[in-house]
């Protein structure tokens, strides 16, 4: 069982012409249902500050624009995804054995990812080194 986890959320988009990232967090948790809770807090942060509640919320001008109907709605899928006990239970089982758990949700702009991954892995990962070939 691994028993210490590296939790990161980061938003990739294009900026200037380049593909970036932006680091909206990390946690290193010290047990795995740690890790899963901060991945739900955090999948609630980004979904409640995606939400904006006009009339209630400062808003910059030329901040908002307007979305197609058939756009994804990202923090309602952050927000499915924080509450699916199936999601949840194969994110933890995934975690125990050591591999890797990304969740992503994008629009037409930005993507969002949460990402948790064993310390223990982690280190392995290093002391072997890049994949031959």
């Amino acid at each position: 069982m691994h028993e210490e986890f590296l939790c990161e959320v980061t938003a990739y988009g294009v900026c200037g012409g380049e593909y970036v990232g932006v680091p909206l967090g990390t946690y290193r948790a010290p047990s795995l249902p740690l890790a899963l809770w901060w991945l739900r807090e955090r999948a609630t942060w980004i979904a409640e500050r995606l939400d904006l509640r006009l009339g209630t919320t400062r808003v910059p001008a030329g901040a908002l624009v307007p979305m197609p109907r058939d756009a994804p709605d990202v923090p309602g899928l952050l927000r499915a995804w924080r509450d699916s006990g199936a999601e949840q239970e194969q994110a933890a089982a995934a975690l125990a054995s050591g591999r890797l758990v990304r969740f992503i949700a994008r629009d037409e702009t930005t993507e969002y990812e949460l990402l948790a991954e064993s310390v223990d892995m982690i280190r392995i990962h290093r002391a072997l080194g890049p994949p031959a070939g």
